[in-house]
């Protein structure tokens, strides 16, 4: 018996069209489009269901809300479909697939995001092939998690990053082998899959918007600029260092003030500005002062899926003990401890 399977538009370049200022999304244009991809109709494909969500967007405009909008369209279906693909734009793909693979608790169906490089409306669009196999992996049943699928790789969402602005194979996952790599054929490759309470049903954790930031370590930065961030109202920061964990070796004056953001109740998640490797605090001198003062290690998350967890755990209700501690702990694959 055929795979049901939904697909959901939410905007990016796959479905957008040549406007006066560039290219934009147009609502109704790409459902058009996918009625004379003659590929879709294969007896080998899986039957769909197409849904656009309103308004579309380019997804350097996605924001905590749309994600939880997207969550909300996959819980009212999670009953009626097999799997979900889900079209998106690739500027901000994989904060989205890491959003997702926390929101949507005890989940234990294909969830996958796509795109493409070049629009649809345009010669040489990938955007075909990535709908296609992003389909038949869906409905393979092989892989229940959610997932990125661009360029004939299959990532695991929250550890996939987007690695090049215009390659067609724009994103991979450093820190995690590949979950299948579609050539000739989608050869899937071991992995293990995310535990999840099966005494538990499916349930969907919507985000609050907590203020969280970003911020990159550089050489000559002034830690005490650090200060004037660390209010009560700011509730994380994901701490982009060198290596493995190391900051300037003025470093030393930053142990106050992440003791004091501890205290007004804001967390500090170290990640690695390198793609590959894992942070390990306390290794170098230069990353003794974070651990000192107890910032929380990233081990080898991405950026974006210690966003992501951040939102998902300040929005759990947890208290900042708790979310210090398990930011460490590895809850949907995340991270390798």
């Amino acid at each position: 018996m055929k795979k049901r399977i939904c697909l959901i538009h939410t905007g990016g370049t796959i479905g957008m069209v040549k406007g006066e200022n560039g290219y934009l999304p147009k609502e109704g244009y790409l459902e058009n489009v996918l009625e004379t991809i003659s590929d879709l109709k294969s007896p080998e494909m899986p039957d769909f269901d197409f849904y656009e969500m309103s308004p579309l967007l380019d997804s350097s405009n996605m924001a905590v809300d749309d994600w939880n909008r997207i969550g909300e369209e996959i819980a009212k279906r999670y009953n009626s479909y097999d799997g979900f693909v889900i079209l998106h734009g690739t500027d901000t793909m994989a904060y989205t697939a890491a959003a997702l693979s926390f929101m949507l608790e005890n989940s234990n169906k294909p969830v996958i995001l796509t795109g493409s490089q070049i629009p649809l409306c345009e010669i040489r669009s990938d955007g075909v092939d990535n709908i296609i196999t992003s389909l038949l992996i869906a409905g393979s049943g092989r892989i229940n998690e959610v997932c990125l699928y661009f360029g004939g790789r299959l990532l695991r969402g929250n550890r996939a990053t987007k690695m090049s602005a215009d390659g067609l194979l724009a994103f991979d996952s450093p820190n995690c082998p590949r979950l299948a790599e579609a050539g000739i054929t989608i050869r899937y490759l071991p992995y293990t899959k995310p535990e999840i309470d099966t005494d538990k049903e499916f349930s969907l954790c919507k985000l609050e918007n907590v203020p969280i930031g970003v911020l990159k370590v550089f050489p000559g930065i002034s830690f005490p600029i650090f200060d004037k961030l660390m209010t009560e109202k700011l509730k994380g920061i994901v701490l982009e260092t060198f290596g493995a964990g190391n900051i300037p070796g003025e470093g030393d004056s930053l142990l106050p003030i992440i003791k004091k953001a501890f205290s007004a109740g804001s967390l500090i998640t170290v990640c690695s500005q390198c793609p590959q490797g894992t942070v390990s605090l306390g290794a170098y001198a230069t990353s003794s002062p974070l651990k000192e003062a107890g910032a929380i290690s990233g081990y080898d998350m991405t950026t974006e899926a210690a966003v992501a967890k951040l939102y998902y755990l300040f929005s759990k209700g947890y208290s900042t003990s708790e979310i210090k501690a398990l930011m460490e702990e590895n809850l949907r694959s995340e991270l390798t401890k």
